[in-house]
């Protein structure tokens, strides 16, 4: 299996995109999967490399990165060790450093041989707030042939907009968020809140999730007491078409926890895996 890691793409936002791509180098071209982290999230965290593992074992081009704004840093890509950038990220940017991955891994001067990629499929699946960015992706560029939400959100509006807490955190200019594992205080720059009033049609997932025009896969745990069961049950009724996967008792990591040592997925991460697999296979 060819693994390249921590390749720098230059970003829109003055940060590189730091990616990492698995694939078996076969000479014979290969549907593209985009991975996007969530909150809090990177391309480190947990088994998500056992993840890409299995998808590049199964025939795909799989990557994975860390937004440019994530907190993480070439140096220390599994700490939050830059926290001013963590506090001057938003959904935009995180949009746009989807974008620049996917033009680097769809452009024939990128870093994977042309004979390696099959342009006419890219996937894209996302977790948390990630699973919202594939559905708004998909929307504005119409290259997505496929997606799948893990333990998505469906708003970022109403996870933002709280009467009196935001006029606190206008005045304040930020607000700090606990980091459970770490610890530490993590700031959240006005600028997200502005940032996602001000592309308010740009950020919108319900409207996205209606106009959507490639086949979407909603998979979620029933006991994910962070993006509640009811955010995907919503998705699938804005977007009818899609396929709604309930995994029993699962929560929002399907099991996983950094960090990880073991050498196989925990078994709703494999549940997760496996249906997404065969989602994208059996697409057109």
């Amino acid at each position: 299996m060819r693994q390249i890691q921590n390749l720098l793409i230059n970003g829109l936002h003055g940060r590189p995109v730091i990616t990492d791509v698995y694939y078996h180098q076969t000479g014979k071209p290969k549907p593209v999967v985009v991975f996007s982290h969530g909150f809090k999230g990177f391309k480190d965290w947990g088994a998500w490399h056992l993840v890409a593992q299995q998808f590049a074992g199964a025939g795909f081009v799989f990557a994975l990165f860390n937004f440019s704004y994530n907190g993480t840093t070439l140096e220390k890509p599994d700490e939050f060790a830059d926290l001013e950038a963590f506090g001057n990220n938003n959904y935009s940017i995180e949009l746009d450093d989807l974008g620049v991955v996917i033009d680097h891994l769809l452009n024939s001067n990128g870093i994977v041989p042309e004979s390696e990629i099959d342009t006419r499929k890219l996937f894209l699946c996302g977790h948390s707030r990630g699973g919202g960015l594939t559905i708004l992706k998909a929307r504005e560029d119409r290259r997505v042939t496929g997606i799948a939400t893990w333990a998505g959100v469906c708003s970022y509006h109403r996870h933002i907009s709280q009467g009196n807490a935001v006029e606190e955190w206008r005045k304040k200019g930020v607000v700090y968020i606990q980091n459970a594992r770490t610890q530490q205080q993590m700031p959240l720059y006005f600028q997200l809140y502005e940032n996602t009033m001000q592309n308010m049609n740009r950020l919108h997932i319900e409207e996205a999730a209606k106009s959507l025009q490639c086949p979407l896969l909603i998979v979620h745990g029933t006991a994910d007491p962070v993006v509640l069961y009811e955010e995907a049950e919503m998705l699938h009724q804005w977007q009818p078409d899609s396929q709604l996967l309930p995994i029993p008792d699962a929560n929002h990591v399907f099991g996983m926890r950094h960090p990880w040592t073991g050498n196989e997925l925990p078994p709703h991460a494999q549940t997760m895996t496996n249906a997404t697999i065969d989602f994208f296979k059996n697409l057109p």
